[in-house]
């Protein structure tokens, strides 16, 4: 399943994924500048989110809450990551056995770790403007 948007039909493309994906683990591929993030904050708001979502590329992980306090999900960010034991060291397997979301960038830093039944998400750039965002069962 394909879509080609702009940053102002966020929130459509959001409810999309949200529909439309086999799984609430999502793996987002796409390179630095995609909008990787920004996609990620629409996901959250669109689904009940209270937390102003930002990268989690220090801190490695945020969670996020609904407006009733309840877990959300975990956003994570493998950038800095130097090997697939980093994350197994930060728990990476307790946080994808919750019932909350579980959003990733740069899931291509732990690739044995991105669970089989994730929903990949590929983000293409076409122009400053557009993107392409590719609904995936595996890579």
């Amino acid at each position: 399943m394909e879509f080609i948007y702009s940053e102002n039909e966020l929130r459509k493309i959001a409810n999309e994924i949200i529909h439309n994906s086999k799984s609430k683990i999502l793996a987002f591929y796409a390179p630095m500048g995609a909008g990787k993030t920004t996609l990620i904050k629409a996901l959250v708001k669109e689904l009940g989110g209270k937390d102003n979502v930002s990268s989690p590329t220090f801190g490695l992980v945020n969670e996020y809450e609904n407006l009733n306090g309840e877990l959300l999900g975990y956003h994570f960010d493998f950038y800095r990551l130097e090997n697939e034991n980093e994350a197994m060291d930060m728990g990476l397997e307790d946080y994808l056995n919750t019932k909350g979301w579980v959003f990733m960038e740069w899931p291509e830093k732990i690739p044995n770790l991105v669970p089989i039944d994730a929903q990949i998400i590929k983000i293409e750039i076409l122009s400053e403007k557009s993107r392409k965002l590719t609904l995936l069962n595996n890579l």
